[in-house]
Order: structure tokens, then C-alpha cells, then sequence
């Protein structure tokens, strides 16, 4: 599970813990390296990945998405939804 440590509306997202599955937190780091592998011989790149890589090492990178990648899925299994890669949240009115 991706450590956050948020507060007064502000999120503070830490990397991954080494707590868990080992095995999957190792497929999940895997299948990002294959993903900044991919967008590093594209044109077009995505611009968040792109930014992380260029900010960053290209290990760390992988780890931050892997570890975004981790939020989504726990997000899409807590709430039982399907992905959906046009979801926008819906504002709440207080």
C-alpha cells in the first residue's frame, strides 16, 4: 500500500513502502519500466511521465509510477469500479 501522510486538503503522497507482496509491488515496478520505456521512443509523450523522467532518475520514475499506478487499482477495487481512462470526479457541494 502507497504511504500518504495528507492533511487541511493538501495531499503528501510518499513513495512505495516495502510492506506487502513483494512479488506484486516487483510487477508493478516492471511494468513501469516498460511503460517509460515505451513513451521514451515516442513523439508525443505523456507529459506526466515525461516530467517525472526528466526530473528524476529513471528508477525513481519508474517507482512513482508504479506507485500511481498502485492508487488506481486500490481505488478501482475499494469503490468496485471499472477503469475509465476519460473518469473525471464529480464535484461535492458541502
Amino acid at each position: 500500500m502507497p504511504k500518504q501522510h495528507s492533511s487541511h486538503g493538501k495531499a503528501n503522497l510518499l513513495g512505495m513502502s516495502k510492506r506487502g507482496d513483494t512479488y506484486l509491488r516487483t510487477l508493478l515496478i516492471h511494468g513501469a519500466r516498460s511503460v517509460i520505456y515505451r513513451v521514451s521512443q515516442k513523439v508525443e509523450a505523456c507529459g506526466w511521465i515525461a516530467g517525472v523522467v526528466n526530473r528524476r532518475n529513471k528508477n525513481v520514475a519508474a517507482v512513482a509510477l508504479a506507485d500511481k499506478n498502485a492508487r488506481i487499482v486500490w481505488a478501482l477495487l475499494a469503490h468496485d469500479r471499472h477503469f475509465d481512462a476519460g473518469y473525471v470526479r464529480q464535484a461535492t457541494t458541502a
